[in-house]
């Protein structure tokens, strides 16, 4: 069966022992399973079963957007067709509503947010203008929820969606991390994807796809959040639900053939 993971970061092997130790802070001291270079990535995806995956990093202030791009973009070339590449944005960017427009025509294939971490509300004016462009045209992956802070509540994201309706969003980790179950009240029913990283972890294989079902098992998306977790655990995890073998198909790849129609041909 292919496999679409469609919550990968990768990061320069001069920065990722740094950055990956910065992610594991942020998370109270969280322990990752991975390096987060690519060399390893692809390693391991392969390992896990892994077919194609959506290529991101997280732009921490607005002078890395350049950089990042890049990067994600020039190692989305070299295995094309393996790694979609997904751009970093900033609120803080100058003139952000005219980097997104060259972010489409760049050929990004999404956009990765991560509000807690950049430190801006999903729903502040700002980000609204900065996300009109990716309207109808790129899927926008944002790290939803956080015990911790409200940057990416299920009420600012439902905020962000009464904004626009035709704006493809996917909310990470099952619509809201830590916040799984409020998450799936307040969102199930909306206009969102879901995907399913960080978060089987905590949650039994019952609830898991009970969440998932309140979405629509066609909302869901696969992802593993590498480096934070190894995608051989994470494939074995997601192997555990009790998901009917329909819905096993749709989630780990059928349904990311909707967003991203022109990857209908399968890899060999």
């Amino acid at each position: 069966m292919q496999v679409f993971d469609i919550h990968v970061h990768i990061f320069p092997d001069r920065i990722a022992d740094r950055a990956v130790r910065a992610i594991g802070t942020f998370y109270e001291n969280f322990t990752m399973e991975c390096d987060g270079t690519l060399g390893t990535a692809l390693r391991v995806m392969d390992e896990a079963g892994i077919t194609r995956c959506a290529a991101h990093s997280v732009a921490t202030t607005p002078h890395q957007v350049q950089s990042i791009n890049a990067f994600v973009m020039d190692a989305a070339r070299r295995y094309p067709g393996r790694l979609l590449p997904f751009a970093a944005m900033h609120p803080g960017l100058e003139h952000a509503a005219q980097v997104a427009e060259a972010v489409v025509q760049e050929g990004f294939r999404g956009v990765k947010l991560h509000p807690e971490i950049q430190g801006f509300n999903i729903d502040a004016p700002e980000v609204l203008d900065m996300l009109a462009p990716f309207e109808g045209r790129l899927p926008v992956l944002v790290h939803a929820g956080d015990y911790r802070q409200d940057n990416s509540s299920p009420e600012r994201l439902r905020n962000v969606l009464r904004a626009f309706p035709r704006l493809t969003l996917v909310c990470a980790h099952l619509g809201g991390w830590t916040v799984w179950r409020q998450a799936a009240r307040k969102l199930a029913g909306e206009n969102v994807y879901v995907d399913s990283s960080s978060a089987l972890f905590a949650l039994s294989p019952k609830e898991a796809v009970a969440i998932m079902r309140a979405y629509g098992t066609d909302r869901v998306l696969y992802g593993t959040d590498y480096p934070m977790w190894s995608p051989v655990g994470e494939r074995r995890r997601f192997d555990a639900l009790p998901l009917t073998e329909a819905e096993r198909r749709a989630i780990l790849w059928d349904n990311h053939l909707r967003l991203f129609p022109e990857d209908t041909v399968p890899l060999s």
